[in-house]
């Protein structure tokens, strides 16, 4: 997400202006705009006109700025659009104002979200704004040189290149070739991504697997064939959906290792609940050490829920929001759809 510009009041109310980038930024607008917000933007909207030139023409579209007061918000996976409707409440047209209207918003369209924004829809937006930088990197390697990559929302960004005397197809120095596996396994670490892509021909992305799954602590790391390394192979990575893919896998690997914990924890030593009120109980002995919620819970009880997620947070705890969409959102689900990991049990 393009964060443009910050216009937020002491009790963080304001507008704030963005750009979605790509589709699961659109993804987080669905949980970021709310009934009763108002969102500016440009759109087309149909002029009207005298019934004959209307059924001639079908109606002329006219682009103007509108402030549409919201009332429903749609994300259309498969059509690559967040769907906004609500009532003109500003607009370069006066006899427009008070109509109901419709805002399409897709990928790269400016808009400003002015509400009073509750911590978690910060914190959110924050994490789709840090989700510009690299999540995922790419590694392609073959024998004698390797070439590291990092998949920007911009492009990609070469990170560096890694080579050892040898002829291609040879192990050559053994000694060399572990040392370059150690170095590329070094800059990865450094560079602290959810997922990471190997890549290239034969069979030398294996051996630099097994390194990077000893050495570096990433959530998901997965193999590729590609033809060619350097750039061409990122572009080959990047065709097939693999950057895609692992990161998809790495938030849904976290998500997953936390609802195991919680289930762990409530057979076992009792550190845990589930359900609203006693998740209400624990926040207000000030023992939630880390709460769990599916983004549409959250989304579908934001009064009650939003402010045992400023409550938690004021006192120190965490917050992880679980996408609804995959199988450890499913399972809190099925749990009430909120839970808390417990600093200490309670009775």
């Amino acid at each position: 997400m393009n964060v443009q510009n910050r216009n937020l009041d002491e009790a963080r109310r304001g507008g704030i202006t963005l750009v979605p980038e790509n589709l699961d930024d659109l993804w987080h607008l669905k949980y970021l705009v709310e009934p009763g917000d108002t969102v500016s933007t440009v759109t087309s909207r149909r002029v009207e006109g005298p019934d004959d030139l209307q059924r001639s023409t079908g109606g002329e579209r006219e682009t103007m700025e509108v402030d549409l007061e919201v009332e429903d918000v749609e994300f259309h996976r498969f059509s690559n659009r967040l769907r906004v409707a609500g009532v003109i409440r500003g607009c370069g047209r006066e006899t427009e104002i008070g109509e109901h209207h419709t805002v399409n918003v897709e990928v790269h369209d400016e808009l400003t979200v002015s509400k009073q924004w509750a911590p978690d829809q910060l914190e959110r937006l924050r994490e789709a704004e840090e989700a510009r930088e690299s999540e995922v990197v790419v590694v392609t390697v073959e024998e004698g040189e390797g070439h590291l990559h990092s998949v920007e929302s911009h492009g990609v960004e070469e990170r560096g290149s890694f080579s050892y005397q040898g002829a291609k197809g040879e192990h050559g120095d053994s000694g060399a070739r572990e040392e370059m596996f150690r170095e590329m396994a070094e800059a990865v670490e450094r560079l602290s991504p959810d997922g990471v892509v190997v890549a290239g021909p034969g069979f030398t992305k294996q051996d630099l697997h097994e390194v990077l799954m000893e050495h570096v602590d990433v959530e998901r790391v997965s193999l590729e064939d590609t033809a060619s390394v350097g750039g061409r192979g990122v572009h080959e990575a990047l065709k097939r959906g693999a950057v895609e893919s692992v990161a998809e896998e790495a938030r849904v690997s976290r998500e997953s290792r936390l609802v195991d914990e919680l289930m762990e924890r409530v057979s076992d030593d009792g550190a845990a609940v589930y359900g609203v009120e006693p998740v209400e109980q624990a926040v207000e002995y000030g023992a939630v050490e880390r709460l769990l919620v599916v983004d549409e819970f959250l989304r579908t009880n934001r009064d009650d829920v939003g402010d045992l997620v400023e409550r938690v947070e004021q006192k120190g705890g965490d917050v992880t929001v679980f996408s609804g969409e995959f199988e450890p959102g499913m399972r809190l689900e099925s749990l009430g759809g909120i839970a808390a990991l417990l600093r200490y049990r309670i009775d």
